[in-house]
């Protein structure tokens, strides 16, 4: 019994029929929405019969001469050996080289089968085995292509279905969850706080309904659209490419196979595919660039994100100014700024908001603690998992969590962040030690925040990335923390003193106010434990307990006063009583959201929820000018924020916030910068004067020329005059403020 069904069918139907008879609307042809698609401008007329005698002599045929089309400007001379079946229409041709790279061919179509296509001015195409039902701009270069071509019911990565298709055939992105329990469909300019909302409320029914119905709204479910190569879009020596749209200025090499794809290239972003990438069911955004061996299905890709050297992306949104090389990561929504390099790391089934990296051997997500691959991860901003950490689901990490080599055999919930999360083996216990990044890796802290957004490509910045490692989140985090320590001290200073019997949790935080408060030398004679953290009956200690209290302490203070300093540098005025006038009467410390790396307070996010609801925002694109609008809000909710943060620590208000506890405030904020910027310069020293480190330099002229001078750091540098300009300010500040 044959097991491949070949059918066959007359030679004249090839090039025909693009859309069956059923599907064309009454008093249209098969080539209306190919007709609408090309907006090229081209003036097209019927063959000379000279130019029919030109072309048949230089080896070309068509099934009816009738039905190729040309422009004014058409050099018949410049069609040798090629194959045309149905519609073809060809734009301007002339006697020119195209010429890009190491790349130079000249005008023309040379030795390709062409079936039913649109030509824009001045193309080279030159050995195209198959090119179907293409409409191509102008001065493209398509050479040494196995197969060009789009079929009728081309969805080009979106996950939508066409007329007549069955619901079982559409395309999900199972993200978040290898179970599909949190899938949503692929859209063209997703972003990724699309893909956030859609996958977390599983819980609201309406939602989800009305993000499929918006989705579905966005595009023509009609079959017969043509696949597209923009404007000077380079593609050479590449095996396979179908049901592809390709933006303009793409460059596409050696690639093997790239199917069911929207490219997206131009203006805002030049896009690169390279040599051995097999793409399948994706969206690329703008300024993406995918090299060497990458292999990638159901995905998104945001802008100026890039896969490299053979790294596997499936089932997984990476957000904007990402990269991942050489590993693979499944099931996955990934926030701007990621970074994992190394071949022996495995991302699946996690939740990651932005800032990240991941190290070599990391198996984040591998460990499955259910009956069914259904485990998730939640890894907020800045979540850094050290050499060969292994994970077990179900995980959840606060902002900036790093996590020391281990192999972690406990699910974690850790609630403190800028932690460092040790696993001590011999002891058999785990280890916390918060506010970390700040005690001991100030360096990389303030470089990570920092090259974040000068690596931030995107042109369109209209939403707004956080990328400050103190911000709404963070700090609401820091609150939450600095409540953990006080109730862990205290009731370790109860379990000391044999007090256990009937103690509340609010006479353990209060005690604990008491001692941290105080500084009480006490401290350190506790073992201060804290239950939650890991799923496990050993013991989860925290370290440096008093000196990371203060330290929290005196971060909320510096957050809430540069934000107002900042506030104060805008007005137009430097009288505090009409400033103060200005302020929020009640300043509220409200939960916010990380969505996508736009941070957001709750309120706001459920608002959102309920106009998209109502119909009030019915499309992605209302919804897009939603984020745009509260990253228009941001400062002024960021403010309230701030002032709340920073009355709620120091109890005040803004009535008995005077001048003379401004002032106090804004010298507070001096020290806290000059620490900071000590802690920059001293935690990169350490790599400097480490024994272990200059063992391998002879020199220590040696190991400047390798390592850079650290005098001469230009981050550091850039620190200490950042640093010498705030003070400056302030100063000023408190002279004119009356």
């Amino acid at each position: 019994m044959p097991q491949n069904n070949i059918i066959k069918s007359n030679l004249s139907s090839l090039g025909y029929d693009f859309i069956k008879k059923e599907h064309i609307p009454k008093g249209k042809n098969e080539y209306y929405l190919r007709n609408m698609q090309n907006k090229s401008g081209i003036e097209y007329r019927h063959l000379t019969a000279y130019e029919i005698e030109v072309l048949v002599r230089n080896r070309n045929t068509s099934d009816d001469w009738n039905n190729i089309y040309v422009s004014n400007a058409f050099n018949p001379e410049l069609v040798q050996n090629c194959k045309l079946y149905g519609l073809v229409r060809i734009g301007k041709l002339e006697s020119y080289c195209l010429e890009y790279s190491d790349l130079k061919v000249p005008v023309g179509l040379y030795n390709s089968t062409i079936i039913s296509c649109d030509f824009g001015d001045n193309v080279c195409i030159d050995n195209v085995n198959y090119l179907s039902h293409y409409i191509l701009g102008n001065e493209v270069i398509i050479v040494n292509v196995s197969e060009l071509s789009t079929t009728n019911y081309a969805k080009f990565g979106n996950g939508i279905i066409k007329q007549g298709e069955p619901e079982d055939i559409r395309i999900w992105l199972e993200i978040c969850n290898e179970n599909g329990g949190r899938s949503v469909l692929p859209f063209n300019g997703m972003s990724p706080a699309d893909a956030y909302l859609w996958s977390k409320y599983r819980d609201d029914k309406k939602l989800l309904d009305k993000f499929k119905e918006i989705t579905e709204a966005r595009f023509n479910n009609k079959k017969g659209y043509y696949g597209k190569v923009g404007h000077r879009t380079v593609i050479k020596n590449t095996a396979i490419i179908k049901d592809t749209w390709i933006g303009n200025d793409a460059y596409i090499k050696g690639a093997n196979k790239l199917k069911n794809l929207t490219i997206n290239s131009g203006d805002e972003g030049k896009t690169q595919i390279g040599e051995g990438c097999e793409l399948v069911n994706g969206i690329i955004d703008y300024g993406c660039r995918i090299f060497y061996g990458v292999k990638a299905v159901r995905f998104i890709m945001a802008s100026h994100s890039q896969l490299k050297y053979g790294a596997r992306l499936i089932n997984s949104y990476l957000g904007n100014n990402a990269t991942i090389s050489c590993c693979e990561v499944l099931n996955s929504l990934i926030f701007p700024a990621h970074e994992q390099h190394h071949n022996n790391s495995f991302l699946c089934a996690a939740l990651v908001m932005g800032q990240s990296n991941i190290a070599a051997g990391a198996t984040i997500g591998s460990n499955h603690n259910s009956r069914a691959a259904d485990g998730e991860i939640i890894a907020g901003r800045g979540f850094w998992p050290g050499l060969c950490v292994s994970l077990k689901h179900n995980s959840r990490f606060a902002s900036f969590t790093i996590l020391a080599k281990s192999d972690y055999l406990y699910e974690l919930d850790i609630k403190i962040p800028f932690s460092l999360v040790s696993n001590e083996v011999g002891k058999n216990e785990l280890y916390i030690l918060p506010a970390y990044w700040f005690m001991y890796n100030m360096y990389a802290l303030a470089r990570n925040s920092w090259k974040y957004i000068d690596r931030d490509k995107r042109t369109d910045k209209a939403l707004d990335i956080e990328y400050n490692a103190l911000a709404p989140d963070t700090i609401n985090e820091i609150f939450t923390a600095l409540q953990i320590l006080e109730e862990a001290t205290g009731k370790a200073w109860f379990v000391k003193n044999n007090e256990t019997k009937q103690i509340k949790k609010e006479d353990c935080i209060n005690k604990g106010q008491e001692l941290l408060n105080s500084k009480d030398k006490i401290v350190a004679e506790l073992e201060v434990v804290v239950a939650g953290f890991e799923n496990s009956k050993r013991k989860v200690v925290i370290q440096k307990v008093i000196k990371s209290y203060h330290l929290f302490k005196e971060l909320i203070t510096y957050y809430g006063t540069i934000t107002l300093i900042d506030y104060i540098q805008k007005q137009k005025t430097f009288s505090w009583r009409t400033i103060k006038a200005s302020l929020p009467k009640q300043p509220k410390r409200n939960q916010w959201i990380n969505l996508g790396g736009q941070l957001m307070p709750v309120e706001v996010v459920e608002n959102l929820k309920e106009k998209i609801k109502k119909g009030s925002l019915h499309s992605w694109d209302a919804i897009h000018n939603f984020y745009k609008i509260q990253a228009d809000n941001y400062e002024k909710q960021k403010l309230h924020h701030a002032l709340a943060s920073l009355f709620e620590l120091k109890n005040l208000s803004k009535t008995s916030l005077n001048l003379t506890k401004l002032k106090s405030l804004f010298d507070e904020a001096i020290a806290t910068q000059q620490w900071m910027t000590m802690g920059i310069y001293t935690s990169r020293e350490k790599d400097y004067t480490n024994a272990f480190r200059k063992m391998v330099y002879d020199t220590t002229e040696e190991m400047n020329n390798v390592l850079g001078d650290l005098e001469k750091n230009t981050f550091i540098v850039q620190q200490e005059k950042e640093l010498k300009k705030f003070i400056s300010l302030v100063n000023q500040l408190k002279k004119k403020l009356k």
